[in-house]
């Protein structure tokens, strides 16, 4: 029998599993369900309810393929439409003052992911920190990432930017309730990874999120990705006539066609533009002028963005997960000469002469994630640190089972360390050639700077913050080390390098 635990939030009782270490609530409602006419709408609160709600189970992932809804092996999360819920992980042990809340977005390119991922609960990192973690599900793909404003009508309009709407409404929900969980509402730190980590750098560049939490932590941010108006109508048509829909019939088309005919029709016009512009993911938050009225990036280098601390990093060998298991990044020849094209003249000669040995062996993957991952980081590093306290890093810590697969500190592995996961499957798989020492020290490295800038706002002393001048990075391995301007000379090289548009 369940072992079962009560609270009394601002919509009804919720019961959760009570642990011996932490008590966990899932599929918590933040919002209501956006069927029917709500499908592509902003979201509304969650209908308040009698009685006691069983948070005992995860619900349902948001619309996506079925592998990108994956919790275990040979095990899937069901999807549906009606998936705008979080989970709350709290230590048991009862706290005089009110908690830190770390509210965790995940990442999976805005295409796939899910909340319900067991790493992601956030156990051991709020049992070791004496923190509340929050993970949460949003909009993905065709129905959070599309913009089909334009097919609008007085009778049905349809809204921007659902998915970045649903995580800012996911933190009202963590405003009003939080405290009833131990959580401190004044006390928020959003992180997350890869999609994730986008999502963080684009709250700091969202007004309604003004307010909702209190510092960032951006780990692998595909920086620069944000459609322009004109793009993101772009994108919308082609979307659209991929479903089989005329402009004229618009809004019978996307309200009654069936959620997996949508989806499938504007991933394949996804797989389209990656084709014809590699490291363009089109799925992601179109600058509206309204809700997004500048790309984070943008914002980010002017100065409107919230001026809030910000830690924000990459992995030293990002593009190797695309080229050894996934597609659509920049990681062989061919597909970066597209991107030089529309970079400007000597954009190609400049970049590939600060990578030596190009185009032989990996040299290609590496550019390619620099490309999408590093170079726009950097230009975030640049500019909030001239608003507000800003601390870079750079995860270079591969264990010799990752060295022998050909992937190194990739995109994602830093995960593992972040959330306590040594021990488990995972960092057992990944230490199993040895390692696993150098993972502990690791770990501690991540949990302590993470914690402390979620308690205070600024991580251990050991880690200065980052300016212009002197471009302090604290590149965490087994030791671990503090560098001035790593790469310098890549970094000089990728300067003026735009993102790639799609028109």
């Amino acid at each position: 029998m369940v072992a079962t635990t009560d609270i009394e939030t601002a919509d009804g009782m919720v019961r959760g599993r009570r642990g011996r270490r932490v008590h966990r609530w899932r599929a918590l409602p933040y919002a209501a369900a956006p069927l029917g006419e709500w499908r592509f709408r902003a979201p509304r609160p969650a209908e308040p309810w009698a009685g006691v709600r069983d948070a005992t189970e995860y619900g349902f992932a948001a619309m996506q393929h079925r592998a990108g809804a994956r919790i275990g092996p040979r095990q899937y999360q069901p999807t549906s439409e009606d998936s705008l819920t979080l989970n709350v992980t709290a230590p048991v042990t009862p706290a005089s003052t009110p908690r830190p809340v770390m509210v965790f977005i995940h990442g999976g390119g805005y295409l796939m992911g899910t909340s319900a991922l067991g790493l992601y609960s956030g156990a051991r990192l709020a049992v070791r920190g004496e923190v509340v973690v929050v993970s949460i599900n949003y909009r993905l793909g065709a129905f959070g990432y599309v913009d089909f404003g334009e097919f609008s009508t007085p009778a049905r309009p349809f809204d921007s930017n659902l998915g970045l709407r649903d995580q800012v409404a996911a933190l009202e929900w963590v405003r009003r309730n939080i405290a009833a969980f131990g959580g401190d509402p004044e006390n928020v730190t959003v992180f997350g990874e890869s999609a994730g980590a986008h999502a963080v750098l684009a709250l700091f560049a969202t007004p309604a999120a003004k307010g909702l939490f209190h510092r960032g932590i951006a780990q692998s941010p595909p920086a620069d990705w944000a459609m322009s108006a004109e793009d993101g109508r772009t994108f919308a048509r082609r979307c659209l006539a991929a479903l089989g829909g005329a402009p004229a019939d618009a809004a019978r088309t996307l309200t009654e066609s069936s959620a997996n005919d949508i989806r499938k029709a504007v991933a394949r016009v996804i797989g389209e533009v990656l084709r014809e512009r590699p490291g363009l993911f089109p799925a992601c938050p179109v600058v509206d002028g309204d809700f997004l009225p500048r790309s984070p990036i943008d914002a980010f280098t002017d100065g409107t963005a919230h001026r809030l601390p910000l830690i924000i990093g990459t992995c030293r060998d990002e593009g190797a997960l695309f080229d050894k298991f996934a597609d659509g990044l920049p990681t062989n020849p061919q597909r970066l000469r597209t991107v030089f094209e529309h970079a400007g003249k000597g954009a190609e000669s400049r970049v590939t002469a600060a990578y030596p040995g190009y185009p032989r062996g990996k040299v290609a993957v590496r550019m390619g994630g620099d490309y999408v991952f590093w170079r726009p980081s950097v230009t975030v590093m640049e500019g909030h640190s001239r608003h507000a306290p800003t601390y870079a890093y750079r995860y270079d810590f591969a264990p010799r089972a990752l060295h022998l697969s050909g992937v190194g500190a990739t995109h994602a592995t830093d995960l593992i360390p972040v959330f306590g996961a040594t021990d488990g499957p995972i960092g057992r798989a990944f230490t199993a050639a040895g390692g696993r020492g150098g993972l502990r020290v690791v770990t501690r490295q991540f949990q302590d700077n993470w914690l402390e800038f979620a308690r205070a706002g600024a991580p251990l002393p050991s880690w200065p913050a980052y300016t212009e001048e002197r471009r302090t990075t604290l590149i965490i391995d087994n030791p671990t080390r503090l560098e001035h301007d790593p790469d310098s000379a890549k970094r000089v090289a990728w300067q003026g390098v735009p993102v790639a548009t799609l028109t």
